[in-house]
């Protein structure tokens, strides 16, 4: 844990306790979240160093998590803190979010159930704002060949995205694929437009010889599958 400090500038403490000095020589897991947000400020603001304008900012938000989808006005307590060091901040929370399904892409993870899925993309979704729509592309044993963004928007514009997810899921040479979308109220209950999307979804799937394994809808630590619900046998 970082000593308060009369001094607010971070370049008059000792080397060994500088944020950066320290990730450096001691690899980023011994910085505390405070030190982390630090470096991505890399400079504080009038009278106030980058380690405690990151504690101001924590205070604030509580957690990471909290800070990812907000915008200018969610800031603007903040003075002196510009645009610039808020992009470092969001680029980095959605470098986060990314990396594990960037990694489960690429080690082409087996999917053998809804919840693989919905552990790959809860951390990316669950805070949107708005719907967006994935695709899943699987090959014949059911493994990843890819996670894609197709659209976004609601599925009150459900035949274009359903046209983009069969594109996506020919272009990529996939046997199968699981779509899924947000619902930003974090309630993953399916209204009647998403029953209606899942069913044009398989009609279109089985027309194109792409097999639709499931529609998954991602809310807040909650998701609704229309397969383990049984919805997705009616519909094909």
């Amino acid at each position: 844990m970082v000593k308060e400090r009369k001094i607010s500038g971070i370049k008059s403490w000792p080397e060994d306790d500088r944020p950066r000095e320290k990730l450096l020589k001691k690899g980023a897991g011994a910085l505390s979240n405070s030190e982390l947000l630090a470096i991505l400020l890399r400079t504080g603001t009038a009278g106030t160093s980058a380690i405690d304008l990151a504690r101001k900012i924590l205070k604030k938000f509580s957690t990471f998590r909290n800070m990812a989808h907000t915008d200018a006005r969610d800031w603007k307590e903040f003075k002196g803190l510009g645009g610039a060091k808020i992009a470092h901040i969001q680029a980095a929370l959605e470098i986060g979010r990314r990396y594990r399904q960037d990694d489960v892409s690429t080690g082409k993870q087996k999917i053998a159930s809804a919840k693989d899925v919905v552990d790959i993309v809860m951390p990316q979704l669950r805070d949107l704002k708005t719907e967006v729509f994935k695709v899943v592309c699987l090959d014949s044993n059911n493994r990843i060949i890819d996670i894609t963004d197709t659209a976004s928007g609601t599925v009150n514009r459900a035949m274009p995205i359903v046209r983009e997810i069969i594109h996506c899921a020919l272009q990529k040479f996939a046997v199968s694929i699981i779509c899924l979308h947000n619902h930003p109220s974090g309630d993953p209950k399916p209204s009647k437009e998403d029953r209606d999307f899942t069913r044009e979804l398989c009609q279109a799937g089985n027309v194109m010889q792409v097999k639709v394994l499931d529609h998954l809808i991602i809310g807040d630590n909650q998701y609704h599958s229309f397969a383990d619900s049984g919805e997705l046998v009616a519909y094909k």
